[in-house]
Formats: C-alpha cells, structure tokens, sequence
C-alpha cells in the first residue's frame, strides 16, 4: 500500500497506477513505468511554499523520462534537485550519468530530456522551483546537469543536511515562515551551485570573475534608483562598451539583468505572508522601482498579473 500526501493531509493510492498519478500531480509530465506493478509500494509527501516545492519520495524500483513530447507540454522551465537519502539513482541529461547514492545530490533540468532509474527501493528528496530563482547564468548552470555532487564535504556539507531536515519537518513550509525558508534552501543551492562552477570554470573562463562580482555587486544595490551600466562599469575599472559585451555574451543586456532580479526580489517579498501589512509601492520602492504604475506594468508583462493579484493568491 502506498500513502501519498499531495497538498492535502493524507491520500491513499492503492497500486502502480495511483502511484503514477501522484507523481504527475506533484511534478511536470512524465512517463513513469516498473517491472514490479503487482508489488509495488511508496509514498510521495509534497509541500509546496510559493513557487517552490519540496517532495519527499519513497519507492519501490521504477523509471521515470522527461521526454520532448512532454517537455513541449510545459508552460515554463524549472530546475530540479534531487537528493539521495537511500538507495541508489541514476540520472541521466545532456549526454551525462550520475549515480547517486546517500548523501549526493544532483540538479537537472525540466525543459530538456532526462531519465531517473532506481534499481533497488529508495527515498530521495526533491527540490522542483522555477529556474528564474537561480541568479547564476542558465548556459553556466547547464554545465551541472547530471552531475553528481558530495553533501559530505564543502558547502555540500551544510546544503544537504538543511535540505534534508526541511524535508524531514515538511509542515514547516505550511507556516508564515515557511515561504522564507523555501527560498534560503534555493539560495544555499545556488551557492553550492557557484562553488561548483568557480571550481570548474574560473581558469578556463577569464570573464567568469567578474561577472560573479558584477553579478553580486548589482544584488547588493538593487535599492539604489539610479544604478546603471555607468556605475557599474565604474564601480568594476571597465569600460561601458566592455560591460555591455559581457552581459550579450550571456544572451541578455545590463538593463534586462537589473530589472529582472528587482522583479524577483519584488515577487518574493509580495509572497511573504510576514510582509503582507507592507504597502505594495513600499515593495517596489525597496527594490529600486520609484514609479508604481511603471512597476505594474513590467510586472504584469512579466509574470502575466498583477503585483496585487500575485498577493492575494498568496493570502
């Protein structure tokens, strides 16, 4: 028998195929298959905060694919994170194979073709948000698909223990706090995430650096109105000309970066059930946008609603 709790408090699901069911519910699409349908057991345990969702999985051997069919199903790209807690998974995307085993984690990606297969029965971890909560250049990040890495040494090692006590007290995402810690959990994986890309890409990448301290030195004055390409270049002894070549590199100009992470900031905080009493133009205004109706309307055309509709579907 297999017991799955799926934004409600308990939901049974007698076989293979409840099973299945559950799993679509909780995550994107995909195919799920086992050869052990007449004696299959597990249990899924799902709790999401905001956008963010943390599901424990316990299970019997099966397979699950991410295919392009079901890819082309999908309104918006999101990461995964998986972490191993028993037994043994094997993940496979863009051409690599991690073997997980307890205690190791590894990140892939929704909106290109990966496989699971567990072999022997497990119980993993999984982070699913979307991939716009990752501060961190999507080219850069893609470099880590599939790759398997320690929660027993280095910034894994305070990463993967957070993640595995949240997922153990999974209620705590249902109370006002809970939104907060959904997003320090995906703010310590970005930093495991760093760690790892500084390791494999600083020598071989001259630019990687400074567009990590560009990157940092725009989230920390975010607030200030008048941050722009000449501050920054400035701020960082380069030219205008050279800062705007860095960002093209990364498929995105100066502007659309600063914008996009006052968005982010913005929608976080609208979540916050602690922040509800914090007038909506107080928001913006905290994160650098002056104008409210100039606010609304970049919100609006990026998140599809209302910086006042996304608060009361938070309520």
């Amino acid at each position: 028998m297999m017991t799955a709790i799926l934004q409600t408090p308990t939901a049974v699901a007698q076989d293979f195929t409840e099973f299945r069911s559950a799993v679509l519910r909780s995550f994107v699409p995909l195919q799920v298959s086992t050869e052990h349908r007449d004696r299959f057991h597990g249990r899924l345990r799902t709790h999401e905060a905001g956008e963010i969702a943390l599901t424990e999985i316990t299970a019997s051997p099966h397979e699950v694919e991410r295919t392009p069919e079901l890819i082309a199903r999908s309104d918006r790209p999101c990461y995964k994170l998986s972490v191993m807690l028993a037994g043994t998974g094997i993940l496979t995307q863009d051409g690599r194979e991690a073997v997980l085993r307890p205690g190791d984690v590894a990140l892939y990606d929704t909106n290109r073709p990966y496989s699971l297969v567990f072999e022997e029965n497990f119980r993993t971890l999984v982070l699913m948000f979307p991939q716009q909560k990752v501060d961190l250049p999507r080219d850069l990040v893609g470099q880590l698909t599939a790759v398997r890495m320690s929660g027993r040494e280095g910034v894994g090692n305070v990463v993967v223990p957070f993640l595995a006590q949240l997922g153990g007290n999974l209620d705590v995402l249902t109370s006002p706090v809970g939104v907060r810690l959904a997003h320090n959990a995906v703010d310590l994986l970005t930093t495991m995430l760093a760690t790892e890309l500084d390791l494999d890409r600083a020598a071989a990448d001259p630019h990687h650096d400074l567009m990590r301290r560009i990157r940092g030195y725009i989230d920390a004055n975010l607030s200030r109105s008048d941050l722009g390409p000449a501050q920054i270049a400035a701020e960082h002894y380069i030219s205008t000309r050279h800062l705007h070549g860095l960002f093209q590199e990364q498929g995105t100009t100066v502007a659309g970066w600063i914008r996009q992470r006052r968005l982010e900031h913005c929608r976080r905080d609208l979540r916050d059930p602690l922040l509800a009493a914090r007038p909506v133009a107080a928001i913006a205004a905290r994160w650098g946008f002056v104008d409210a109706a100039h606010f609304s309307r970049v919100f609006r055309a990026a998140f599809g609603e209302s910086p006042s509709g996304l608060r009361a579907q938070a309520s």
